[in-house]
């Protein structure tokens, strides 16, 4: 087995997927299902040896009755509820218990404490279930925007997915994240709209009513005419984006059901169309044709292009087949320190490996095979999220999750001296297990610090860090995460010129900074534009770590330079005393010496913020966002209350739970998800800049 670095996250468990099954060995295990202590998706083949006219037929039919879908939505939408109903409809369990663990025992697939008490998802966990005999494997993600990486790496290995919307909130801004998630990743999904029960908050328990049963009957005679009408336009609808029915569509052709649903199938797996069912989860209603619809609608394995990058062929794309004759590639994305070790999720293939499972929420099944397109997990493999593997017969890495920069940051400390190293083991195993949380140390101040996608992200992790390795830790207070750029074009010239006793240093460098254009998806660039060899070649590559180094602590309060490119026009080597050394100083103060004349500002984050709060409170809330240097963009009405959309600066945004409730006598709520990073006003960058000279200088 091969594996390679694909430079993306590390997580606790691995996600594999993988092409083919290479060994022959009767003790191999193949990846197959959800989770190990690595879980893995398999892209391939099967686990167990057949002759080739039995192979293709057991495969296919396996793969064609396999479903991998995720289940996404905005926070409180009733996603986690839905999952529950499902594995109860699907018999995957016997009892139905409330997310908020209220009867003492919670949503199955909130299976930490925290989950259970503050009534959200944290982590995202698999299970599986059967339906009309096909095999579901389930992907639950959070809905807090906090934990938006357990989306992005559910996403990647995913053949489809439910989008679930409230019929209460609409569409909400965390859905529009996850449908902008699930284009990222070309899922092919249905909409689920959900609470359709509620005429507001109705506090129901939903034990009573686990013994509901499905009931299926005739269109009323006096809704016969609006099916028909409502039909008529579905047709419309689907006609638009599929050319097979919208030619029997245009022909007056008689349409029939199997030909409207096979139609609603090549659109949505082409992602042209995204079917809509309607329920409450929390009733049990509507949950079994959701069901039928993810076997009808979505994709199984085989319908899905995956691609993987070459990497003896200048990373040349190579689309997988997914079939038991091609060669093992899966990848790892997911990871999670358990009681036995590091546990891998997997997309997988065929690996030799100690312990093979595949997950139920935390419950673990130990299985003896696996194939192509399933989500397993595996213990006993040490790597990292993001990694490929493969059975060595190629040099394949697949293409990893998007993973985004963390906001805000914390100073942390252990109260105890002694318990510095359970301290420091909690911080690594988390680091390694969610690619957004980041640890570092204070240049100044020598402090750990810890950076997150929020307040309750990093406070969850502080709650994790007193509860899973009993150590007791005190925090700074909350700080954003500013960046610096540059407004306008600067020249540098600078000569670095040293003479020792022995051998000097020697180096010129000339050229230009200048801002990169807006929405750049980079942040940094290095243009070597120098002709001929006025400075050797071999020195050009410190020349750019150098202009790297300095971008990493601007002058103005010592945060990185974003959004800048360094272009190299001229410079001048010493036969004798030019070196790396040389050359990679001379960049630094070049870049120090041009950035005062490229008019820097500071960046700070913004957040996008979606408020409801009753109308009597709407004026209050409004002043407040103002003073807090808010912009409101949106104002809707949804019955008694007002929804308010607003950009607000996250500096600003510290405590603002705790004002909101105040100031709407407990009956407001917010959301809020980070948006971009904008330049500071005169007077903050002004108050910034003056502080951390106070700072500096009391050094």
């Amino acid at each position: 087995m091969t594996r390679f670095q694909n430079g993306s996250c590390l997580l606790s468990h691995t996600f594999f997927r993988s092409k083919k099954t290479p060994s022959t060995s009767p003790n191999a295990a193949l990846l197959q299902g959800n989770l190990h202590i690595q879980q893995y998706r398999h892209f391939s083949n099967v686990a167990r040896v057949t002759t080739k006219e039995e192979k293709e037929p057991l495969w296919k039919d396996s793969m064609d009755r396999l479903r991998n879908i995720g289940i996404s939505a905005h926070i409180d939408s009733g996603k986690t509820t839905l999952t529950e109903r499902i594995l109860y409809y699907t018999g995957r369990i016997h009892e139905i218990h409330e997310v908020r663990g209220r009867d003492g025992v919670g949503a199955k697939m909130d299976s930490m404490d925290l989950e259970r008490e503050k009534g959200i998802t944290i982590q995202s966990a698999a299970t599986y279930c059967t339906w009309s005999g096909y095999q579901v494997n389930i992907i639950d993600t959070p809905g807090h925007v906090d934990f938006t990486i357990e989306v992005e790496r559910a996403l990647r290995v995913l053949d489809g997915a439910i989008l679930v919307l409230c019929s209460v909130g609409g569409v909400q801004s965390q859905s529009i994240t996850v449908d902008r998630q699930m284009r990222r990743y070309e899922v092919p999904r249905l909409a689920f709209i959900n609470k359709l029960d509620r005429m507001g908050a109705d506090p129901w328990k939903v034990l009573n009513q686990a013994s509901e049963k499905v009931v299926t009957a005739g269109i009323p005679i006096e809704m016969e005419a609006l099916a028909a009408e409502k039909r008529r336009e579905l047709v419309e609808t689907v006609s638009e984006v599929d050319d097979k029915l919208a030619d029997a569509f245009l022909t007056d052709e008689p349409i029939s059901t199997s030909d409207l649903e096979e139609a609603i199938r090549r659109a949505t797996v082409a992602k042209k169309f995204v079917p809509v069912f309607m329920g409450s989860a929390f009733k049990n209603k509507g949950v079994q044709p959701l069901l039928d619809g993810v076997l009808s609608y979505l994709p199984s394995p085989t319908e899905v292009v995956n691609y993987a990058l070459d990497q003896t062929k200048d990373e040349e794309k190579v689309v997988l087949s997914g079939t038991p004759d091609g060669p093992l590639v899966a990848l790892a994305f997911k990871l999670e320190e358990g009681r036995f070790g590091q546990l891998t999720y997997l997309r997988h293939d065929l690996l030799l490996i100690p312990r093979l499972v595949r997950m139920h929420s935390d419950e673990m099944e130990d299985i003896q095979e696996a194939h192509a397109g399933q989500i397993v997990a595996v213990f006993g493999v040490d790597c990292a999220s993001g990694d490929t593997f493969t059975d060595g017969s190629v040099k394949y890495t697949m293409t990893s999750m998007n993973v985004p920069e963390p906001v805000m940051s914390l100073a942390i400390q252990p109260v105890s001296k002694d318990s510095g190293g359970q301290f420091s083991k909690a911080l690594n195993r988390f680091q390694k297990e969610d690619p957004t949380f980041r640890v570092g140390l204070d240049p100044e101040s020598g402090q750990t610090i810890i950076s997150g996608m929020g307040e309750l992200h990093l406070d969850i992790y502080v709650e994790r860090i007193r509860r899973e390795y009993k150590v007791d830790a005190s925090v700074g207070k909350p700080r954003v995460n500013f960046r610096e750029t540059i407004t306008k074009r600067a020249e540098f010239d600078y000569l670095h010129k040293k003479q020792t006793g022995g051998q000097g240093q020697y180096g010129r460098v000339c050229g230009y900074i200048e801002p990169l254009p807006q929405r750049s998806t980079t942040k940094f660039e290095f243009d070597n534009m120098i002709v001929g060899q006025v400075i050797p070649s071999n020195f050009i590559p410190s020349i750019e770590k150098g202009f790297k180094e300095a971008a990493n602590s601007g002058s103005l309060i010592g945060h990185p330079v974003e959004n800048i490119r360094i272009a190299l026009t001229d410079g001048a080597a010493h036969a004798v005393d030019s070196s790396e050394l040389a050359f990679k100083l001379a960049s630094i103060y070049a870049f120090r010496q041009c950035y005062d004349a490229a008019k820097p500002v500071i960046l700070e984050p913004v957040m996008l913020v979606e408020l409801k709060v009753p109308t009597e409170f709407q004026g209050t809330v409004a002043g407040d966002i103002n003073k807090r240097k808010g912009v409101i963009v949106g104002n809707d009405q949804d019955g008694d209350d007002s929804i308010l959309t607003v950009h607000v600066p996250l500096n600003n945004m510290f405590g603002y739970s705790t004002s909101l409730r105040s100031m709407t006598q407990g009956k407001g709520e917010f959301t809020m998800e980070y948006k971009e990073h904008s330049p500071v006003s005169q007077d903050v960058q002004m108050q910034l800049v003056n502080t951390y000279k106070a700072c500096k200088a009391a050094e």
